[in-house]
């Protein structure tokens, strides 16, 4: 192994899992003959000693919420240690590089990172900072297009990383038990003009090599996981390889139970899978709903309508299976009556414990490279890039639904806790959102709401 130490993998949020993009870069690296240290901010302490001993760090940002709190770890690194070489990798990496390397990073990887990532660090032992060119990594003086090439994937690897005690976990008939995490795909197919995949990806997928996955499960079941999330955009952009996965874990643990994310005219499509997916251990689907809003959906070109949310959800009663639904409430084109609709929705179709309450407080999200900023009428909203929050700034046409936004944004982080009750948060929403309108409010009977709550995680989904 080469001089350990050195080299410092950094995640500072991932949903509330162990973090898989430390776990893959690292494998990498180990392969070549490194020894990285990692550190998990999100469950882990600031390690000073750590960080100064470091000549690289790579900070990984898979999402918003990971970048925001990763300029602020480069902000303290850069004053412990000045000559340290910072790299953000990931996602949100890519879509950011000029704020990035402007400000915090000495480079930025983005799409397929984690061989340009292991190249940089080659590079950088043979030649020290000067003159680095490295295909798929961004500096100050020369940027490149996300890395999208096929990558020979190494074994995940999750030395150094806290246990899964630390970590989210999931909830079923009242007993809770520990979630492991693993991609089976990178990128999507589609073009959803919100998601920040399409702006890196556009539309490329990758499939991780079936005994990568297996052998991650594998790893993480020995850690004590019980339960397997699989973090694919969508993972049934590939149902034949995902479908062999399936039959491969539960043939190896037949009570290892499983969720994953789909789109909804994916999971219509292979709704003949849905039962086989149950019988195999699948607990939960989570699926980007967005809105019940036609108007909605097409501006964001969702690929899919009410009237399918409605066949969906009849799909799966049948079935017998959970679906997680996942909104955009808050969008320029969300109306009052829109909003209030959507809580009219969950409720008559008995969705509420389905439901993570801050799903009700969620506000569209246009960062840097977003292709909504191609769509004329969003021009109309935007009054700016606002860089340090890393996101363009929208005033919505009505005053009303911003500041709802923020009331209720306001309220549920107020209410929320671990074990806080989804349904009465849900009443004091929708009682706000009525008294926002000045129409009459109507409690609805509290006898509907079953007395087994369906199964979940712990964190809750945002970006």
């Amino acid at each position: 192994m080469r001089q350990p130490g050195s080299i410092l993998l950094v995640s500072c949020y991932e949903l509330g899992h162990l973090p898989f993009a430390i776990a893959s870069p690292v494998a990498f690296l180990e392969r070549a003959g490194y020894c990285p240290t990692v550190l998990d901010l999100s469950v882990s302490r600031f390690d000073r000693e750590q960080i100064e001993q470091a000549l690289f760090v790579g900070i990984s940002v898979p999402m918003h919420t990971a970048l925001r709190l990763g300029v602020r770890v480069a902000e303290q690194i850069r004053k412990l240690n000045p000559s340290c070489h910072i790299c953000f990798f990931g996602l949100y990496a890519s879509l950011n590089s000029e704020y990035l390397l402007q400000h915090s990073a000495d480079s930025v990887i983005g799409g397929e990172f984690e061989e340009p990532l292991l190249k940089l660090i080659e590079a950088r032992s043979n030649a020290g900072n000067d003159s680095l060119q490295v295909e798929g990594v961004s500096f100050r003086d020369r940027t490149q297009l996300p890395y999208l090439e096929r990558l020979k994937f190494a074994p995940l690897s999750y030395r150094g990383l806290p246990p899964l005690s630390k970590y989210a976990q999931v909830v079923s008939n009242g007993t809770h038990r520990f979630a492991g995490y693993i991609e089976a795909s990178r990128g999507c197919l589609h073009h959803c003009l919100h998601c920040p995949v399409p702006p890196v990806y556009n539309g490329r997928f990758f499939v991780v090599p079936e005994m990568i996955v297996l052998d991650g499960i594998r790893k993480l079941v020995a850690l004590g996981a019980s339960h397997i999330t699989f973090g694919d955009p969508d993972f049934l952009n590939g149902p034949r390889h995902s479908m062999r996965i399936v039959r491969a874990i539960h043939d190896e643990f037949p009570n290892l139970t499983f969720d994953f994310t789909a789109k909804v005219e994916h999971l219509l499509k292979h709704r003949d899978s849905l039962s086989e997916f149950r019988e195999a251990g699948c607990l939960f689907v989570v699926s980007a709903f967005e809105s019940v809003s036609n108007v909605i959906l097409n501006n964001l070109e969702k690929g899919h309508s009410r009237e399918n949310i409605c066949e969906l959800l009849e799909v799966f009663r049948d079935v017998g299976l959970t679906i997680r639904p996942t909104w955009v409430p808050f969008t320029p084109w969300t109306t009052l009556d829109d909003y209030i609709d959507l809580l009219e929705f969950v409720l008559s179709e008995q969705l509420i414990q389905n439901i993570d309450p801050i799903q009700y407080t969620i506000r569209l999200l246009v960062p840097p490279g977003s292709l909504l900023l191609h769509r004329g009428d969003m021009k109309r909203f935007v009054t700016g890039l606002d860089q340090p929050n890393f996101s363009y700034r929208w005033v919505h046409p009505d005053p009303r639904l911003d500041q709802l936004q923020k009331d209720v944004s306001e309220l549920v982080e107020q209410l929320i806790q671990p074990e806080s009750s989804s349904v009465a948060i849900f009443e004091r929403v929708r009682r706000l959102a009525y008294a926002v309108r000045g129409d009459r409010y109507l409690p609805f009977v509290m006898d509907l709401i079953s007395p087994v709550a369906p199964p979940r995680l712990t964190e809750a989904w945002f970006c």
